[in-house]
């Protein structure tokens, strides 16, 4: 069945709290989903942020970030008293201040909960959260500086377990508790969206990083030194977004290690995930056939090799351990045959970029060539464009009239903006599921644009709507478009 749906990150739902959570304004997007007549919810990764609040730097692969709680249904639990909106009419997250902010409201309801049947249920059933509560709190007795450079007591605790965890019994409660008020949550706001159809699409990097507790816990599966450091690290060469390549710093894998006890990290990873997900979109699917192994001494991407990674093992793993979970690739870039041969081997749905399916750019004697349609699969998923693209908006503005007299040929059958324009082709295609990115769906600029790979720091991953009132008015509009499609139910 051909299906559709929204690309949103949480942190940019409206809110009267400066950034998106698991609250009311999340459930009211499921609503909005349905009117719409789609079906998907594309989230990005929602793990502890990282350096740059980056959701792709995450502290644990697990463990969910306590920004996404929402504090009014903790004031409806009566665990904190009734809060005050703050920042409530930005388009933009200071993560920095809302973390300070909401906060203060962590901690008053740590003062009045009390543990119950269901949460000493939910300790028993995920143990990683007291050893994440841990790592945390270690993190903060060091300035939250990576654990590479704590105390060697706590550094080595992870093998030894030498330290009497005593004294910071009510910090590591205060983690252990947080992280089952959002999984609460979560799980509320995943049941809602399922009884109406709406599946959540989930967004799992497929490195993690080095200043994590799965690097910290499983330190023989990584490539680091005695000390933790990284002796190479993962990224890709240059490429269209970035001339000297992109250098993500995360530690690569030792999948010799990995392949010996059965691929246990990624099984455990996956089937975690695949609980929490209908749908799970796994980024920078090449490195499973290969990657980019980057000296940690570089200071760019340009130098490095592409090592071959045991993709078959690991998926014939997956598949007989995992056989009902659904897997999204995440194939973009330069590949060469074999990336896809190993896709389709496991008839993974692999992505399309309408942006990048274009023959917009001049040929080599200056020429735009012939318009010819892109050829796409149907077992694919199609976007606009990503959290990593230009909005299609700023897209299009950047290109030069030839182009955009060439993308007009294309785009002609359609009404609207240039951005509602390719959002109707999108959905239009035969592919398995089409995904827009909110930004497109309300015809926003480059303001608007969620990320530049390459780039750290503001003003990544701060773009959030200030409420629904232009995505409302687009409802009707985008119900005839889902229906004329035929990916209406």
């Amino acid at each position: 069945m051909r299906t559709s749906g929204v690309l949103l990150a949480v942190s940019s739902l409206p809110s009267a709290y400066g950034i998106g959570d698991f609250g009311k304004e999340a459930h009211t997007f499921v609503d909005l989903l349905v009117k719409s007549n789609m079906k998907l919810w594309q989230v990005l990764p929602l793990n502890p942020l990282g350096y740059g609040n980056s959701p792709y730097q995450p502290y644990s692969s697990k463990a969910m970030d306590e920004l996404y709680l929402s504090l009014d249904l903790l004031y409806e639990e009566g665990l904190i008293k009734k809060p005050k909106p703050f920042k409530a009419l930005e388009t933009k997250v200071d993560y920095d201040q809302v973390r300070q902010y909401k906060s203060k409201y962590y901690q008053e309801a740590f003062k009045k909960f009390r543990p119950n049947v269901a949460y000493q249920h939910f300790l028993k059933e995920n143990p990683w959260v007291e050893m994440y509560a841990i790592f945390v709190t270690f993190k903060e007795l060091h300035q939250l500086q990576m654990w590479t450079t704590w105390q060697k007591e706590f550094k080595t605790y992870v093998k030894n377990k030498a330290i009497d965890l005593t004294p910071y019994l009510p910090r590591i409660q205060y983690h252990q508790m947080i992280q089952y008020l959002l999984f609460q949550q979560f799980y509320a706001l995943k049941q809602y969206a399922n009884r109406q159809g709406i599946q959540l699409v989930g967004d799992i990097p497929i490195y993690v990083g080095i200043d994590s507790i799965d690097v910290w816990m499983n330190q023989s599966q990584f490539m680091i030194t005695a000390e933790g450091e990284p002796t190479h690290i993962a990224g890709v060469p240059p490429d269209y977004f970035s001339k000297t390549g992109q250098r993500w710093g995360n530690p690569l894998y030792r999948w010799d290690v990995m392949e010996k006890d059965g691929f246990k990290f990624w099984i455990d990873r996956l089937g975690f995930n695949a609980n929490l997900f209908d749908i799970i979109r796994i980024d920078h699917f090449r490195a499973f056939d290969t990657y980019w192994k980057i000296p940690a001494t570089c200071p760019t991407a340009v130098e490095g090799a592409w090592i071959e990674a045991p993709g078959y093992a690991l998926f014939d793993t997956i598949y007989q351990q995992l056989p009902k979970i659904n897997i999204i690739a995440e194939d973009l870039g330069d590949l060469r045959p074999q990336v896809l041969q190993l896709r389709d081997h496991y008839h993974l749905p692999g992505m399309k970029i309408f942006q990048f399916e274009f023959p917009i750019y001049p040929d080599g004697n200056g020429q735009m060539p012939k318009p010819i349609p892109p050829k796409l699969s149907e077992n694919a998923v199609a976007y606009t464009g990503t959290h990593d693209n230009q909005t299609t908006m700023g897209w299009y503005a950047s290109l030069k009239p030839a182009s955009q007299n060439q993308l007009a040929i294309f785009l002609k059958p359609f009404a609207g903006t240039v951005a509602e324009q390719l959002c109707q082709l999108t959905l239009q295609s035969p592919v398995k599921y089409a995904i827009l990115p909110m930004q497109d769906l309300l015809s926003l600029d480059d303001q608007a644009r969620m990320n530049v790979p390459g780039t750290i720091g503001s003003p990544n991953w701060e773009w959030k709507l200030k409420d629904f009132s232009a995505f409302e008015s687009m409802i009707k509009k985008i119900k005839t478009w889902v229906v004329n499609s035929q990916r209406s139910t």
